[in-house]
């Protein structure tokens, strides 16, 4: 299932990915940011358990921010995973 996530207080616009039948994680990709590291993001995480991931970037924050796009990948994941269970 493809999936687009409104990120909220960081430098990126957009998430975009796909959540296979196996709950793994594929094409993550970002509007704006970083380029750099959140194409190495969308690399390292590619086919990983999304429930993993999620899990493993919760809670990261980027400077004086609250958040992250790690952080905010990972609410994007887990709202994506309420919505198929």
């Amino acid at each position: 299932m493809n999936f687009t996530y409104k990120t909220h207080g960081t430098c990126s616009q957009y998430i975009y990915f796909d959540i296979d039948e196996d709950k793994r994680l594929h094409n993550v990709r970002f509007l704006s940011g970083c380029d750099g590291n959140l194409k190495s993001i969308g690399k390292l995480v590619e086919g990983q358990d999304a429930e993993t991931i999620s899990k493993q970037l919760k809670g990261i924050t980027c400077g004086f921010k609250s958040t992250s796009c790690g952080d905010q990948l990972s609410q994007a994941i887990t709202q994506a995973l309420n919505s198929i269970n």
